[in-house]
C-alpha cells in the first residue's frame, strides 16, 4: 500500500491546509469519558418488542435524529424518484436498520460521537459492533484519517503489434496534459490525476486515475474515460485494431492485489489504544490473548491466499453500504485491508485497521433515497464536503468490529454469542450462564 512521493507530498499539503502538525495531533488525541462525557446508550437493546422499538426511536428522535422515513412514517418513494437507479422496478426489499454507539471517533474529518445505522439480518453482528464501539469510546474514541482517494478506469486497446502499441502510448502520453480541459467539458466535478499504462503483448492498458469529489464516481470515471478515449482514437496516427472501455484492470468490483497495493477509492487508517482492565472487564480478554489469537488469523489468512489480513470488514461495509444507500457490489473490492494489534509498553492493546479501498460517496447514486439520506444525516454526511469523513466514520466502526470479533474468538464466547443472538433456544453451559447474564445485562455481548 506504498504511494509515490508525488502523492505523500499532496496528501501532507492537503492535511496541513486544516491545521498545524500540532494541531491536527490534538485532533486526533483521545478523548477520554471523564473529561469529556459520552453521549447516553441506546436504551433497551435488547428489547424486541414494540415499546422496545418505539422507546429506541424516541431516544435517537431527542438526540436531534430523524427516523420517519426508517420507521415507515414517510411512505415509499415514487416510481418517478427512481428513474436513475433502477429499471423494471416491481417493489422495495425490506432489510432492518439498527443503530450502534456513541462511538466516539477523533477524525480528520470525523470528529465526535456517533450513532452509527447498520442495516442486516444478521443476528449478533449488530450486538458485536455495539460492544466494539463501548470499549472503543470508553478508551478515549478511535483516531481516523482518510489519507488518499482515487477512482480508476482501465480501457484496453487492441493493435495489429506491440511497436503499434508502443507508439500509441506515446501519443496518449504527449497527449494526457490536456486530459483535464477535456474532462471539464463534461463534469465539473472530476479531476484527473495520472496516466498509468501496461503492455501485453499487442495489448495495451491504460489506468486512467481520476478524483471526483464526494461522489463515489463510478458513472463519473467511465463517461469521462468514454470521451477521452474517444478522442485519442479519432487522433491518434497509429489506430486500434479493437478497444474496449474496460479492460477488466481497473479493480472495479472486485479485490485485487493493485488496489490492495495502490489504492482504489478512499484510503483511510482507524486506531485505538485500549487499556488492558478495559478490555478484560469488556471483552473479556487479555491484550497478550488478542495478540496471540491475532497471529493465527494472520497465519490462516496467509494460507487462504487473501488479499490483506482481517476478520469481517465485509460486515460493516455490507450493513453501511445498504443503510446509506451506496453501492453495495463494491463491498468486493473495499472490503481489503489489514487488521494490526501490538502491545504497547504500558501492556495496554494497540489495534488499528488499514483500508486501501474504500469506495463511498456522499451525492449521486442511492443517497437520495429516504432512508438513506437520513441514515447519511444520522451521521453528518449529506452533500458536498462529507465523503471523506463518511470514509472515517466506516473504518472506526470496522476496528471496533475486529475488536469484538477477535475478542470472542480469543477468549472462546463466539459460538455462544451467535447462539444467543442468532439462534434462539439454542442450549447454554449451565456454568456460563452467570457470566453471560452480566454481559447481557450491560448490553455488552457480542
Amino acid at each position: 500500500m506504498s504511494v509515490s512521493q508525488r502523492t505523500a507530498q499532496n496528501i501532507r499539503e492537503r492535511l496541513l491546509k486544516q491545521s498545524d502538525p500540532e494541531g491536527l495531533r490534538r485532533r486526533l488525541f483521545p478523548r477520554l469519558p471523564d473529561s469529556e462525557p459520552l453521549a447516553e446508550r441506546l436504551p433497551l437493546c435488547n428489547d424486541h418488542t414494540t415499546t422496545g422499538l418505539e422507546q429506541r426511536q424516541s431516544f435517537l428522535k431527542q438526540m436531534g435524529i430523524t427516523v420517519d422515513c426508517l420507521a415507515g412514517e414517510a411512505g415509499q418513494p415514487t416510481p418517478e424518484t427512481l428513474a436513475h437507479n433502477i429499471e423494471n422496478l416491481v417493489g422495495f426489499a425490506q432489510v432492518p436498520v439498527a443503530v450502534i454507539g456513541p462511538l466516539r471517533i477523533n477524525g480528520i474529518e470525523a470528529h465526535g460521537d456517533f450513532f452509527v445505522p447498520m442495516a442486516t439480518h444478521e443476528g449478533a453482528l449488530v450486538a458485536s459492533y455495539h460492544r466494539g464501539a463501548y470499549v472503543i469510546s470508553h478508551a478515549g474514541g478511535a483516531s481516523a484519517m482518510c489519507l488518499t482517494e482515487t477512482i480508476s478506469r482501465a480501457p484496453c486497446f487492441v493493435f495489429k503489434s506491440t511497436f503499434d502499441a508502443c507508439a500509441f502510448l506515446e501519443f496518449a502520453m504527449q497527449e494526457s496534459a490536456t486530459f483535464q480541459e477535456r474532462i471539464s467539458r463534461i463534469s465539473g466535478h472530476c479531476t484527473f490525476l495520472e496516466l498509468r499504462s501496461a503492455l501485453a503483448g499487442r495489448n495495451l492498458f491504460l489506468g486512467f486515475d481520476y478524483q471526483t469529489g464526494d461522489a463515489a464516481g463510478q458513472n463519473m470515471v467511465t463517461f469521462a474515460t468514454d470521451a477521452l478515449c474517444r478522442e485519442l482514437v479519432e487522433k491518434a496516427p497509429m489506430k486500434p485494431v479493437q478497444w474496449y472501455i474496460e479492460g477488466n484492470m481497473s479493480g472495479d468490483k472486485k479485490a485485487t492485489m493493485l488496489s490492495f497495493l495502490s489504492a482504489r477509492g478512499k484510503k483511510v487508517i482507524a486506531e485505538v489504544v485500549i487499556p488492558a482492565a478495559l478490555l478484560k472487564k469488556i471483552i473479556h480478554v487479555t491484550p497478550l490473548q488478542m495478540i496471540q489469537y491475532g497471529h493465527v488469523a494472520m497465519l490462516g489468512g496467509t494460507q487462504s491466499g487473501s488479499i490483506g489480513v482481517q476478520g469481517h470488514y465485509a460486515n460493516a461495509l455490507a450493513a453501511m453500504f445498504i443503510a446509506c444507500g451506496q453501492d453495495a457490489a463494491c463491498v468486493s473490492e473495499a472490503a481489503t485491508g489489514l487488521t494490526d494489534m501490538d502491545l504497547t509498553e504500558q501492556g495496554d492493546l494497540y489495534a488499528s485497521v488499514t483500508l486501501p479501498n474504500v469506495i463511498v460517496g456522499t451525492v449521486g447514486g442511492g443517497t437520495h433515497l429516504p432512508t438513506a439520506r437520513e441514515c447519511l444525516a444520522m451521521l453528518g454526511c449529506v452533500g458536498e464536503g462529507t465523503a471523506r469523513k463518511f470514509a472515517e466514520i466506516c473504518a472506526a466502526t470496522i476496528l471496533a468490529g475486529e475488536i469484538s470479533i477477535m475478542g470472542a474468538l480469543a477468549s472462546g464466547e463466539f459460538a455462544r454469542a451467535h447462539a444467543r443472538y442468532a439462534r434462539p433456544g439454542a442450549k447454554i453451559k449451565p456454568e456460563l450462564r452467570s457470566k453471560k447474564k452480566v454481559a447481557l445485562r450491560e448490553g455488552l455481548m457480542a
